[in-house]
Parts: C-alpha cells; structure tokens; sequence
C-alpha cells in the first residue's frame, strides 16, 4: 500500500497507531460483551423467571465504554459523518480554513470534556450503584473523560500532521 503524504509517519506515529488499536478493542471488547450480556438477561426474565439485576447496569456501562473509546477511534479513521455542503461551495483555501477552524473547536471540545468528565468522575467515586454495590458510580463514567482525551489527541495529531485515515493501521481491512 503507497503512503500518502498525509498518512506519512510523524514522530508520535506509533504511539498514536498504538492508541487507536487500543481504542478498536475496547470499543470492541465492549460491544461484545454488551451484545451478550442483554440477551442473557432476557432470557434469565422470560424463560426462568429470575430478574437478575446486574445485566442493565453493565450493558448500560459498556455502551458508554463503547461510544466515547469508539468515537476516539471513528474520528482518527475519519469514520464520522460530516456535512460538506458549505464547505464545497468554497475556494481550497476556505476549505482549509474551515477544516482548520473545525479542528481548533475539536480540541475545544475534547477539552471541556475531558475537564468536566473527570470532575464528574471524582464527584460520583464515593457513591455505588444499587445494583452493583461494588462498582463505584464514577468508574462507569471514567470512559468519558478517556474518550475524549483518546479523541484529543488524534484532534491535536490531525491539526499538526494532517489526515490519518489512509494509514496501514487504520486501513487494516485493505491490507487483509
């Protein structure tokens, strides 16, 4: 596979690659093991009788582990959906500029989450889940903060070194 000139090794290339496989099997992991623990607790309702509760705290936490450690990865593979409309109307020179101007709001963003995430996640630490008495509440939000500085980065590593989503590791199913 040739190596575009925006998917050229940077100095933090294999860091960021190393973040981003990360991200996939988290949010991976996660999506599995929600996808089995929901029909477990169906079938412990409807067929046994026996509501267990522990099966919607924890499919309820995978999906937060899943969304905010999967968008990390979405973003760097540039998996999102994006409303170019606007953006096509203009010269390359507003392109870049909008592109630019979307990147700083990114980083922005990702900021103020990854601030009040982890506010969220001290504030909440000493409190349990009723279900999950042994989990504390500010565990199941930690993915949030970590989503987002996962997402930061890849914002700060497009800004700086462009694009990554032609990269090896990110194309993976091309290469397979």
């Amino acid at each position: 596979m040739s190596t575009t000139p925006a998917a050229a090794d940077h100095p933090f290339a294999g860091v960021m690659d190393g973040l981003y496989l990360a991200c996939i099997w988290v949010a991976g992991v996660a999506i599995v093991a929600m996808s089995l623990i929901v029909p477990v607790g169906v079938v412990m309702r409807y067929f046994f009788g026996v509501g267990a509760q522990w099966p919607e705290p924890i499919a309820i936490l995978l999906m937060i582990v899943f969304t905010f450690v999967g968008a990390a990865a979405a973003y760097r593979a540039g998996a999102h959906i994006a409303v170019e409309l606007f953006t096509a109307l203009l010269p390359p020179a507003g392109r870049a500029w909008a592109g630019r101007l979307v990147d700083a709001l990114m980083a922005l963003v990702c900021g103020f989450v990854v601030w009040y995430g982890a506010r969220l996640c001290a504030t909440t630490m000493g409190q349990a889940i009723a279900e999950l008495p042994w989990l504390p509440v500010g565990a199941t939000y930690l993915a949030i903060p970590v989503g987002a500085a996962a997402t930061g980065l890849f914002v700060l590593e497009h800004l700086f070194y462009g694009p990554q989503k032609e990269r090896a590791v990110v194309r993976i199913e091309e290469a397979a």
